[in-house]
């Protein structure tokens, strides 16, 4: 199957769509241009997954209310709550069942979801972060990882990851570092274009994130403004995206949030029509990222109220507003009774949903096509999917630093005999975890639920490594607290071994509910909290310390490299991770991972 899905648009397939938008009611248009958020967490869901989710959103309606006239997409219906997904397969296929039956038209729904470390849904196999992408530097691996989450998608009913990030990042104080490949456009460009080859040969569409400029931020701090210059823009943060749309054919492309030298990506024609469409051709659909249509008035201010908002959006290339409809329904529909927009510019992306979704083969839906759902064959971590995660964890871990300690357990020498095993994330299974992974972003919220996948920590691993090791653990302190109180048990631990290991590093999490991730910028590239300091003490014992990193972002540790016995650095490496960790100790692993 082509991975370029917009290259399967017949003649008689754009007559069709031209015909079908020709009698369509200006309701029904806007209908298939926004997307329905149900069950969304907000303060009554215990914290927000999306900037500003609880204030940007109205009250939720009935589904069939909303939908009265059809519905372009369906927000994340796995990947807001944790839903079992034979039930959550079955309620999908009902609610697609009834747009097909008691809409006008028929058009089933597109549903997209989270999938940057693998489908955000409950017990689905979580894969390394995207820098262990950049790492490894295996593009054929990491196509092999796409088409995995593209079948685990497509088992579901879901037609649309929002992946891969294709920001370049060069200023490491981002929060959002830990969702990008690399500080250089070509490997961006070509892990990412990779990536998508994987999703949409499964015919799931990949999207393209955030065009363009929102890794470039000021300081980086999320949200803040982009001042590169046009030749910046050109060499460093467009290269990836031109890449991904010519090379690998990408039916979806997200907008930034940024605002470069003071316009707004969301309504920069120039970049969303001119250099994607017109100069790149470009023909899927431009979708908003999360409110970024509202931000136009709320955020950047170039936009007096939501319509002016959503007429600026839509006439600047955005064909869909996500996740919801707030801009693109009512307040589109006055600009254009009104003749301040016109409706030829809402038919355009209308037309662009539709053939989308004749491509996915949405148009020629019947109700008895979502009446057997086959949730017996509906396994989101099988071990075809966890030996990927795997390999590509084994592949990403980073030797920066070593003086002849490591491997633990070489056969020309004696292994130590009793590791201590140390520091807030050696036993802390979230901390192999991205921020877009289900278990931080959204299970953090939802206390008592299990993960619903089989996971070892570090400690866990290496004791399954080094079964013949003594292997002793206390964890020193927590990843951004000031408290020291556990020190003393630590640094004892230390002394009473041969060897320390010290596993350090971040704790993923959405607006500062963690140490990376996004909304969780840092000021400053030390590690969070007293975890320096506790490696400290830890060398000051004397015993040799191999410190492990578990970071979503490179920390500034260059006073470790000459005192540390071995340094090793792993970017969020997913559920298979601590054992690829454990196996870079040991020496079963030859590590191979690159810093870029």
């Amino acid at each position: 199957m082509s991975t370029d899905l917009s290259s399967r648009v017949s003649s008689s397939v754009s007559s069709r769509v031209s015909e079908l938008v020709a009698g369509m009611t200006l309701e029904e248009k806007l209908a298939q241009l926004v997307g329905l958020w149900e069950g969304r967490g907000g303060t009554g869901g215990g914290g927000d997954v999306a900037p500003m989710q609880d204030a940007m959103q109205a009250d939720e309606v009935g589904f069939e209310t909303f939908a009265a006239h059809g519905l372009g997409q369906l927000t994340r219906p796995f990947g807001t709550a944790p839903v079992d997904p034979a039930a959550g397969a079955l309620a999908l296929a009902a609610r697609q069942r009834w747009l097909v039956e008691h809409t006008r038209l028929g058009i089933p729904a597109l549903v997209h979801e989270e999938c940057l470390t693998g489908l955000a849904a409950w017990k689905a196999t979580t894969f390394p972060a995207p820098p262990s992408w950049g790492a490894s530097f295996d593009p054929a691996l990491v196509e092999e990882m796409g088409a995995a989450i593209g079948e685990s998608m497509r088992s579901l009913g879901v037609h649309q990851g929002l992946a891969p990030v294709l920001d370049v990042v060069r200023d490491a104080r981002w929060g959002r570092v830990e969702e990008c490949i690399s500080e250089d456009p070509y490997v961006v460009g070509t892990v990412a274009a990779a990536y998508v080859r994987g999703v949409q040969s499964t015919g799931v569409v990949a999207t393209l994130k955030h065009f363009v400029g929102y890794s470039a931020s000021r300081a980086g701090r999320n949200l803040a403004p982009v001042h590169a210059g046009p030749r910046e823009v050109a060499d460093v943060l467009l290269p990836p995206f031109e890449m991904a749309v010519l090379d690998a054919g990408v039916d979806s492309v997200m907008n930034s949030y940024a605002e470069i030298d003071g316009l707004p990506v969301a309504a920069d024609a120039g970049l969303l029509t001119g250099l994607l469409r017109d100069r790149w051709g470009f023909t899927g659909t431009v979708v908003s990222d999360y409110f970024s249509v509202a931000f136009l008035q709320t955020l950047h201010k170039v936009a007096g109220d939501l319509g002016d908002a959503a007429a600026q959006a839509v006439a600047a290339g955005i064909d869909v507003e996500l996740p919801t409809g707030n801009a693109f329904l009512e307040p589109l529909a006055q600009q254009v009774r009104s003749g301040a927009l016109p409706e030829a510019v809402v038919d355009r992306a209308v037309e662009r949903v539709l053939r989308q979704k004749a491509r996915l083969g949405l148009l020629d839906r019947q109700p008895q096509d979502y009446a057997d759902v086959d949730v017996a064959s509906i396994d989101l971590d099988p071990p075809a999917h966890r030996a990927i995660a795997a390999r590509l964890a084994e592949e990403s871990v980073v030797l920066l630093s070593n003086d002849g300690t490591l491997p633990l357990a070489p056969p020309s020498r004696v292994a130590p005999s009793h590791i201590a095993v140390v520091g807030p994330n050696a036993h802390d299974t979230a901390a192999l975890f991205g921020c877009y992974s289900f278990l931080n972003h959204v299970l953090a919220l939802h206390d008592g639920v299990e993960p619903g996948l089989e996971i070892a920590s570090v400690l866990d691993a290496l004791r399954a490594e080094l079964p013949a090791i003594a292997i002793t653990h206390a964890r020193g302190s927590g990843v951004d607290t000031d408290d020291t109180s556990g020190f003393a048990e630590a640094v004892a631990a230390a002394q009473a071994a041969d060897l320390c290991v010290a596993v350090v590093g971040d704790r993923a999490g959405l607006f500062g509910r963690g140490t990376s991730g996004e909304g969780c910028d840092a000021d400053s590239l030390d590690l969070p909290g007293v975890q320096r300091a506790l490696v400290e003490e830890l060398l000051a014992t004397g015993t040799p310390v191999v410190l492990v990193l578990l970071t979503g972002r490179p920390y500034a540790i260059g006073w470790a490299l000459d005192r540390c016995a071995a340094v090793v650095q792993a970017f969020f490496p997913g559920q298979e991770g601590a054992a690829a960790v454990a196996g870079v100790l040991s020496g079963r692993i030859n590590p191979s991972g690159r810093c870029r």
